[in-house]
């Protein structure tokens, strides 16, 4: 088990912003000991390593919490034989779909913005290189 201080330690994410990701409901209320401190098991650093991902690719938290609403998907087909995944993962496949969309949308502005960089570049290079020969 881990204290708070460990698992950010360990998932890069600080204190502060795990506890605000609790209270937000992108993480399940971990386990306390004597019902203060907080410990996160092993599968709750993987958890929050997974939405420390999502997070990094751009992902807004509430698309975050959205997506993670519903709980682990192979948890709930452990508990449960009956469960059916489907609709948990049409949501997910459609908020990662729009949300691949949108980084293909940034990506190319971001493209644009290099080819005007690199114009730049030449151009100072060039006069660079002029001034060097006067």
């Amino acid at each position: 088990m881990y204290t708070i201080s460990e698992a950010a330690r360990d998932t890069g994410i600080s204190a502060y912003t795990l506890r605000y990701y609790e209270k937000m409901g992108l993480l399940p209320a971990p386990g306390r000991r004597n019902g203060h401190k907080r410990l996160y098991s092993t599968k709750d650093i993987a958890f929050i390593k997974f939405l420390k991902s999502l997070k990094g690719t751009g992902m807004p938290l509430e698309e975050i919490k959205e997506f993670v609403q519903d709980g682990c998907i192979w948890d709930s087909m452990e508990e449960d034989p009956d469960y059916k995944p489907a609709p948990t993962l049409t949501k997910r496949v459609d908020i990662l779909e729009k949300h691949l969309r949108n980084m293909e949308d940034k990506k190319r502005e971001l493209q644009a913005i290099m080819e005007i960089t690199r114009e730049k570049l030449q151009t100072y290079h060039t006069l660079l290189k002029e001034e060097e020969t006067r």
